[in-house]
């Protein structure tokens, strides 16, 4: 039957809020968002290197059709910190400059920043269509933490030459550290002191109400107050401080974005980095507040909202958006039950580009600054990176080493976390290279265990018993087959090799035709291979490929216990005396009361 909400995911909430309790929480939650999203997204505009008012640009069109497509109900879409200052290097890297810093390149920058909103949209879409929101995987949890902490470190250091009123030397695309920051210092002898203090002093707010009234919004109180100060002192006229300014009254222009195939080529790569990372982050929010709200995520439903979020955007001069950490938690505690919280964030927006744009005239430059570091600051934790290290020395290796490369490589972030990326991949594999083998013996349970943990065990120098934990692909078939080799070097008198295979999850091409070959090989040298506790996508490879009766079924037991059952069975047959059989692996084995079991 056709399911409406599959197209029109908002069906599944919008009649809720004909619940007046509904309808009074999500307004006053999206009524919240709103008044920390306004000047919040002025300030990552500004780090995304466009005037101010183009936060207030990706603020309603991405904001409403995020909610109306997405699957969270509470995720909070928007600019955000570290896809702003992506956005920032990304473009800059092209035309030379930012809109911000080099006014005389806006006509270049704000057409190809909309360009990089609309090619993250689509690959987002694609992704998002195609059910292929498996692909963050490849982005490991560590890898995300330690390039969490390094944008966090290199966004917040960005706005301290706006804090202390100096001029940040060079260019986005320049070295950050080196050149930049290093820039900075040279110049606080030459600090604003007015601006220095307007920006420490919406530190101090937001601080402050933070820890003593957290439920008040510290960023709209920090906004308001120096507006109001700055507007009284003339703080722009007579002291020489940067305030935002004019910003030009009403909605944007609505108009395509100019798709240049040379440009597209050229954002592609950062596109593709960006609608990654961004769309990392939206879901690892919404998945963390679905855990609270007990409300299903579809991550691919999300990418389809992400990704419309971003199309519908960048025809409304928007640059890249995603979800916010800050903003979606600050929706949540004000009780947003559905996406139409999002809906009203989005047109008190509108109402603000309508008629409010004169009031943010005064705002210092200084408070943008503050707003940012302290949002971007919450996102650093050392404790989680040193939590992946005490879990796993490869995973927390791939954490610092994504760090650093993030930091170093600074402004390019996107080339740290693909640095990650790749190592992630590569310690797993090396991981996975030399899997646990375990040569086995009998327990006084009568579990089989690992000799290597119990030396104490009895083993049998015709048969060896042999776990293998972990699947049998092309990068750990020659260890499989060394360690079968080994084994029997050190029992010259084996005759049967039991591979128990319980922990054996994969069996690739290149598994199989090693198999193929070690079982052929011990054949030839009088030596069965049997084995027990394969699952079924295991023994689905070996019947299409042949290898399960070239094992023969008779080698091939559902459990250990069945397997050395049937092989000291054999080793009976064998026997050229009545003598009643040794059998260490399986004491409970009673030759003249054998039936085979099948």
């Amino acid at each position: 039957m056709f399911d409406v909400r599959k197209f029109f995911p908002f069906m599944g909430w919008i009649h809720e809020i004909k619940d007046p309790a509904v309808l009074r929480a999500d307004l006053l939650a999206g009524l919240t968002v709103s008044l920390v999203l306004i000047p919040q997204s002025m300030a990552y505009a500004q780090l995304a290197g466009l005037p101010p008012y183009f936060g207030l640009y990706i603020s309603f069109m991405p904001v409403l059709i995020a909610a109306l497509w997405g699957s969270s109900r509470q995720l909070a879409t928007g600019p955000v910190a570290v896809v702003s200052i992506m956005t920032a290097t990304a473009l800059a890297t092209v035309v030379g400059g930012t809109a911000l810093s080099h006014p005389e390149l806006a006509a270049q920058y704000i057409p190809l920043a909309m360009l990089l909103a609309l090619l993250v949209g689509i690959f987002q879409l694609i992704l998002g269509l195609f059910r292929l929101g498996v692909i963050v995987n490849f982005l490991s949890h560590p890898v995300i933490l330690g390039f969490t902490n390094a944008a966090a470190l290199v966004i917040g250091l960005s706005q301290v030459s706006k804090i202390f009123g100096v001029t940040m030397p060079g260019v986005a695309s320049d070295h950050f550290l080196s050149i930049r920051i290093g820039g900075v210092i040279q110049q606080l002898g030459e600090t604003h002191l007015p601006t220095l203090l307007m920006g420490l002093s919406a530190f101090a707010i937001m601080m402050l109400l933070k820890k003593y009234y957290p439920r008040i919004p510290g960023v709209l109180i920090a906004v308001v107050l120096t507006t109001v100060v700055s507007w009284l002192i003339s703080y722009n006229e007579k002291l020489g401080g940067e305030v935002v300014g004019e910003i030009p009254e009403g909605l944007p222009d609505i108009t395509a974005p100019d798709v240049n195939i040379e440009m597209l080529l050229t954002l592609l790569p950062s596109a593709i980095i960006i609608a990654l990372v961004g769309f990392m982050e939206a879901i690892s929010i919404a998945k963390a507040m679905a855990a609270k709200t007990k409300n299903r995520i579809d991550p691919n439903q999300e990418l389809i909202g992400q990704g419309l979020g971003n199309i519908f955007g960048s025809f409304t001069q928007a640059y890249p958006s995603s979800g916010s950490f800050s903003r979606s938690a600050v929706n949540l505690n004000a009780g947003a039950r559905t996406g139409f919280s999002s809906v009203v964030t989005a047109a008190i927006v509108v109402i603000t580009l309508l008629f409010l744009t004169p009031l943010l005239y005064h705002l210092p430059t200084a408070v943008l600054a503050a707003v940012i570091m302290v949002a971007v600051f919450g996102l650093i934790s050392v404790s989680a990176i040193k939590h992946a290290w005490l879990a796993n020395k490869h995973d927390g290796i791939a954490g610092i080493v994504t760090f650093f490369a993030t930091l170093g490589l600074a402004p390019y972030l996107d080339q740290g976390i693909i640095i990650g990326a790749i190592l992630s991949i590569i310690l797993y594999l090396y991981r996975t290279m030399k899997p646990r083998v375990a040569l086995l013996g009998r327990y006084k349970d009568g579990t089989l265990r690992d000799l290597s943990v119990h030396p104490e065990l009895t083993s049998d120098d015709k048969v060896v018993a042999i776990r293998f934990d972990g699947s049998l692909y092309f990068a750990n078939v020659s260890y499989f087959e060394d360690t079968i080799l080994a084994a029997v070097a050190n029992k010259p008198d084996v005759k049967f090799i039991l591979v128990v295979g319980n922990s054996i999850n994969q069996l690739d091409a290149s598994g199989e035709s090693v198999l193929h070959h070690v079982v052929q090989r011990m054949h030839d040298n009088g030596i069965t291979i049997v084995f027990s506790g394969l699952k079924k996508q295991i023994l689905d490879v070996m019947r299409r490929t042949g290898l399960y009766d070239q094992i023969g079924k008779q080698n091939i037991h559902a459990t250990a216990d069945m397997a050395l059952k049937e092989i000291y069975q054999q080793l009976k047959l064998l026997k050229d005396s009545d003598e009643e059989l040794f059998c260490p692996l399986y004491p409970d084995y009673l030759a003249p009361n054998y039936e085979r079991a099948e």
